[in-house]
């Protein structure tokens, strides 16, 4: 069958290229791209460090983007319940919650980046659906982990409830933390607030918000929470972030090698803890790398690369996770410097070995690129200058050789009696001699 002619092929994309044209003005394109942060990771990503698991939820779904997956289908049913308890609790219509939701429902369309279009037409009224439950079921959750850590009863759940009940906090949370931290399985935060304000019958302030996201998560809480968070993993991230980053200069010529952290050793380099847990809280001065603990379990590499694929996504993310990544990545070479930097209290490892953790890091890093503006560029500069110095590797050879051990240093002050005896009682003998003639 003959298709359409093809000058009538033409006239549409010229129509619909015409129609898209008020949308190229620079304003109007910057107000669509400050909309959107919450993403699907890019397969090239996901193919880098061959950890496409790393993007997938394994429990429970957050939002459209994995909504309906045939491993997540077994906690739709509890995320249901989340919400009739918390609609009986509250005492108000569930029509009232549904309304507050489907407000904004184009806004919280708006949040995600490539929507399915179904979504946004037909299953608008499912969208409103997904909404409501998701964050009906984050709600509980963090109710639950308050009354239980508080040793109070979930009076409305029954005692052996699988998910709302101390059973479920302690062996379930685990993995719904994980998963409140992917990528692509995210709500916006602006759903619990406005569910939360109708429970309670009046508004809930963002900081109330962040700070239960923060505290189920596990997370420190920072002062100048006022501004609601985009999503868990934004807040999660920003527990990461230099609040005050400084940046430094573009003229600086790139080292193209960086020592590691046992090359730093033998430079004589010390090695202590930051006074934070800021992955940015990197310097070194006077010969002494300061640096905050490295705590590595299963899912460290999970949470950094989500995190790391937020901020290659999200425009106001900034870079400081992936520098981090970046320049572990440089300092670890093999695990021998694993076990150096753990000798000094800096790497705390639930892994297996120091060669996982090594490994860990030198695939973290795969295909990410280092910040410009970053500052840890200017402490790897730093770090170049001091092993450059022939002074510092001597000192550091001889305090190593001599100091690190008392019966090597008590020989060594033998020694150099002996010899200082040794070459005075020669003088002695001599200047006799010398003396007569």
């Amino acid at each position: 069958m003959a298709g359409p002619p093809a000058n009538a092929n033409s006239s549409s994309w010229v129509v619909d290229m015409e129609n898209m044209l008020q949308h190229t003005d620079p304003s109007a394109e910057a107000a669509r791209w400050k909309k959107s942060s919450i993403y699907r990771v890019p397969e090239r990503i996901k193919h880098q460090t061959n950890k496409a698991d790393a993007y997938r939820p394994q429990l429970v779904s957050l939002g459209p983007f994995h909504h309906g997956k045939r491993h997540l289908l077994p906690m739709e049913e509890h995320k249901r319940r989340a919400v009739l308890h918390l609609v009986k609790r509250a005492r108000v219509p569930l029509r009232d919650f549904v309304a507050s939701v489907e407000k904004m429902a184009d806004e919280l369309m708006d949040a995600y980046d490539g929507l399915d279009e179904w979504w946004c037409e037909a299953g608008k009224g499912r969208f409103v659906e997904v909404m409501l439950t998701d964050g009906c079921f984050l709600l509980e959750m963090m109710r639950t982990r308050r009354l239980v850590l508080k040793g109070k009863p979930l009076k409305d759940y029954a005692p052996n409830d699988p998910v709302f009940s101390i059973h479920g906090f302690y062996f379930l949370r685990p993995d719904i933390q994980s998963d409140m931290i992917l990528m692509e399985n995210q709500l916006p935060l602006l759903v619990l607030q406005k569910i939360s304000a109708v429970a309670r019958g009046t508004s809930s302030s963002a900081e109330d918000i962040n700070e239960m996201v923060l505290r189920f998560l596990d997370c420190p809480l920072d002062e100048g929470m006022g501004k609601l968070g985009l999503h868990p993993l934004e807040l999660y991230h920003k527990c990461f972030r230099d609040p005050q980053p400084n940046v430094s200069r573009l003229d600086r010529e790139r080292e193209d090698t960086v020592p590691s952290a046992w090359e730093l050793r033998e430079a004589g380099t010390r090695f202590k803890m930051s006074a934070t847990k800021r992955v940015c809280d990197i310097d070194f001065e006077d010969g002494v790398l300061r640096m905050p603990l490295l705590e590595v379990y299963d899912e460290t590499e999970k949470n950094y690369l989500n995190m790391m694929a937020f901020e290659l996504l999200h425009r106001y993310a900034g870079n400081d996770v992936t520098d981090y990544i970046i320049f572990m990545d440089n300092i670890i070479n093999s695990e021998r410097d694993v076990a150096l930097l753990r000798s000094k209290g800096l790497i705390k490892s639930g892994l297996g070995s120091d060669m996982e953790v090594a490994e860990l890091f030198n695939t973290l890093s795969k295909g990410a690129v280092m910040s410009p503006f970053c500052k840890l560029l200017d402490v790897q500069q730093k770090m170049n200058e001091h092993c450059r110095k022939p002074w510092n590797k001597w000192r550091a050879s001889f305090e190593h050789t001599y100091l690190s051990n008392p019966w090597v240093f008590i020989s060594l002050v033998a020694a150099v009696v002996l010899l200082v005896a040794t070459l005075m009682q020669t003088i002695y003998s001599v200047m006799p001699f010398y003396t007569k003639n």
